[in-house]
């Protein structure tokens, strides 16, 4: 008899359930909607703007399904795509500049599948649209940036070597140092030539006997800092999108200073935008508490040097100009809690030199305060403005301060993931719905199902009952498959449906060798439950082999493909371990409930002569 263990049976009732559980969202369609997020740390989600945003709507005469408001932010969901740009215009005029108003589709599965996690597979910016991003690079920002940061380095080498001068600062792109003795000045040359290279130097004599030398990149190092300006970006766009979990994201630069990002199949479009858009870079300052001058700074006459912001309890801060320390020397920063307070905070580590610089500045100004500002399309925003108690060295640096647990999330993700080398604004955006991809879809669809019932068709007719328990296997391993997809989160795009539709008649190979098996053992006069248990055993080691060779080939792909290389070898991988499990495993279990529990089995349906006895001169041999 052909019994299958217990055990067997239970693994194979498990994974059918999951994979029903799982495969379900697919099912259901997703609706039109929009997504209301905020813009700002300071501006708050809450009911009361959903009351509002409901008003606009009713007031405008837009009919939705739906606004809900969750951690995210809120999201009203629509009847169909008109009325969704219709509706995403109209609360960007209404809402204003402090939120983001974006273009989203929503599963309309049940919430006890999103309780569990059953989730619908992402669909790629070909099939279900996404968000396009066209980002210009600001080269001038990059060599502006370069010059705060050489003003910093020579200051330090400055007092690092004991030289005395009178003032550094800049003048355009220039950094310029002030000495009152012409020996300090050839000092300073010479430390300035062996420490940056970078940079050319000329000497100048200003009234007053004052001595100046004036230091700037060379042009070499300024298209050297501009084109690494660009590919610096491109790596932290990457990060970010890493971050924030897309799949096969498209991030290639375009001309000279722009960078086209694609997120096919993101869900969350506000966030991306939010993360993508701000672009921000955190600069750290010293205030300016001098009460005439903050008095100064209210009557509209800004000191000169200095810049008045507000800071998060509405009261206006003055913060001076100068950059102390800037993002570029942060090596990680990680969201979490102030151990005083257990208020959300952010851990910055700062690198060899900046930790240095941030440790010098500290031990001498204790006692002052200092800004962390966060800088988004040229607008600066103060974190927090604490009072420098004693030196802090280490590099180990908390940013606290009436913030969220998601504000600080947001900003360790910006921070961790690198600081710009050049500001970068967003000149062109694009989200795609789904009816460009309405056609492919259409198609991608119809040849697997096509490919599928063909396949079935044959394979029933070829082998009878074992064709029927093949298609079976095969129906199971479609579904196997895209249960996993769609737990994993992946992007299904045009390449991972034909390698669903490849899967299909790869998967079939091993029935066919089982099949083929079977009738060999029959031919040679084995009985019909002697030629299963044989068939299954003895195709087994070359349905290993087969598939494990491909498999070599898909993890090739894997590793050194991208985009949408990367999105077929994930498939093709993933399918051929589902087929390996329902062509072998679940076939098996099938074929002992079919013919296992009969004691005496007078013959095999595989599509030949029913009993070994009609061929008695192959069985004899």
């Amino acid at each position: 008899m052909n019994r299958y263990p217990l055990w067997k049976y239970i693994v194979i009732a498990v994974a059918l359930v999951i994979g029903i559980l799982y495969m379900l969202p697919n099912f259901f369609p997703d609706v039109p909607a929009v997504q209301i997020s905020s813009s700002k740390s300071a501006v708050k989600i809450d009911t009361a703007l959903l009351g509002t945003v409901e008003d606009d709507l009713k007031a405008a005469n837009i009919p939705y399904r739906g606004a809900e408001l969750d951690a995210v932010g809120i999201k009203v969901r629509l009847p169909d795509l008109d009325t969704q740009v219709h509706a995403k215009d109209l609360l960007t005029q209404k809402l204003g500049d402090n939120y983001i108003v974006a273009l989203n589709l929503l599963s309309s599965s049940p919430q006890w599948l999103a309780s569990i996690g059953a989730l619908p597979m992402y669909l790629g910016l070909d099939l279900r649209g996404g968000v396009y991003f066209l980002l210009q690079v600001d080269m001038k920002g990059a060599l502006d940036k370069a010059a705060d940061r050489y003003t910093t380095d020579i200051r330090s080498l400055m007092r690092e070597k004991k030289i005395l001068y009178s003032g550094v600062g800049r003048e355009g792109a220039n950094v310029v140092l002030r000495f009152k003795d012409d020996g300090e000045r050839t000092k300073a040359r010479n430390a300035i030539s062996i420490a940056f290279p970078d940079l050319q130097l000329r000497e100048q004599d200003a009234a007053g006997g004052e001595s100046r030398l004036v230091a700037g990149l060379k042009p070499e190092a300024q298209t050297r800092i501009s084109e690494g300006a660009v590919q610096q970006n491109m790596t932290i766009l990457r990060n970010r999108v890493n971050e924030l979990g897309v799949a096969e994201p498209i991030i290639q630069q375009q001309g000279a200073d722009r960078v086209v990002v694609q997120l096919p199949g993101v869900q969350d479009t506000a966030r991306a935008k939010d993360i993508l858009g701000r672009t921000a870079t955190l600069e750290i300052r010293m205030v300016n508490d001098d009460p005439a001058a903050i008095e100064q700074a209210r009557n509209g006459q800004v000191p000169f040097g200095n810049d008045l912001y507000t800071d998060r309890n509405g009261e206006p801060i003055l913060v001076k100009r100068q950059v102390v320390l800037t993002g570029d020397r942060i090596s990680d920063a990680q969201s979490g809690f102030d151990s005083r307070t257990n208020e959300p905070a952010v851990h910055v580590t700062l690198d060899a030199a900046g930790a240095r610089i941030f440790r010098d500045v500290t031990r001498e100004n204790v006692g002052k305060r200092m800004a962390i500002l966060l800088v988004e399309k040229g607008k600066a925003e103060v974190i927090t403005a604490p009072v420098i108690r004693e030196e802090i060295g280490g590099g180990r640096v908390q940013i606290s301060g009436r913030m969220n647990t998601r504000e600080a999330n947001d900003i360790a993700l910006l921070m961790r993931a690198g600081a710009l080398a050049a500001p970068m604004e967003i000149v062109e955006e694009r989200t795609v719905g789904p009816s460009l991809g309405k056609e492919n879809i259409a198609k991608g669809f119809d040849s697997v199902k096509y490919g599928f019932l063909v396949l079935a068709v044959f394979i029933c007719l070829y082998y009878s009952v074992m064709g029927v328990i093949s298609t079976a296997a095969l129906v199971i391993n479609l579904m196997l498959l895209v249960a996993i997809l769609s737990m994993l989160q992946a992007t299904l795009t045009l390449p991972g449906m034909a390698a669903i539709a490849l899967t299909l008649g790869m998967a079939i190979d091993a029935n066919v060798l089982i099949n083929e098996r079977i009738r060999e053992e029959l031919r040679w006069g084995a009985t019909p439950h002697a030629a299963i248990q044989a068939g299954y055993e003895r195709a087994w080691g070359t349905i290993l082999d087969s598939n494990v060779t491909t498999m070599i080939a898909g993890i090739a792909l894997l590793a050194f493909g991208s985009g949408p290389v990367r999105g077929f070898a994930v498939v093709h991988v993933l399918g051929i371990l589902t087929s390996m499990f329902s062509a072998v495993f679940v076939s098996r279990g099938i074929v002992a409930l079919v013919y296992g529990r009969r004691r005496k089995l007078d013959h095999v349906s595989v599509g030949q002569a029913w009993h070994p006895q009609l061929e008695p001169s192959m069985a004899k041999s």
